[in-house]
């Protein structure tokens, strides 16, 4: 099946909001969605490695702001 591979990479960046939890080291989220999105996200510079054998990872700083601008204009509610 042929698929914009954009468009689901930004739906799942916004997903990946409702895992994320952050500290004074890094923004972490649960890593249990498509490995091949989790890998394009990587090579566009918003995770880490998801090959990784930590169940989370870690959001860059870009990564955590579109992921939070992403889940917000596509399921936030008007106010």
């Amino acid at each position: 099946m042929k698929y914009d591979q954009d468009k689901v990479d930004d739906m799942v960046l916004a997903l990946l909001y409702l895992t994320t939890s952050s500290d004074a080291f890094a923004t972490r989220a649960w890593k249990g969605l498509d490995l091949e999105t989790l890998q394009r996200l990587h090579q566009k510079g918003y995770i880490s490695d998801p090959m990784d054998k930590k169940p989370t990872l870690v959001l860059t700083e870009a990564g955590a702001q579109r992921s939070k601008e992403l889940f917000f204009r596509y399921f936030g509610l008007e106010e």
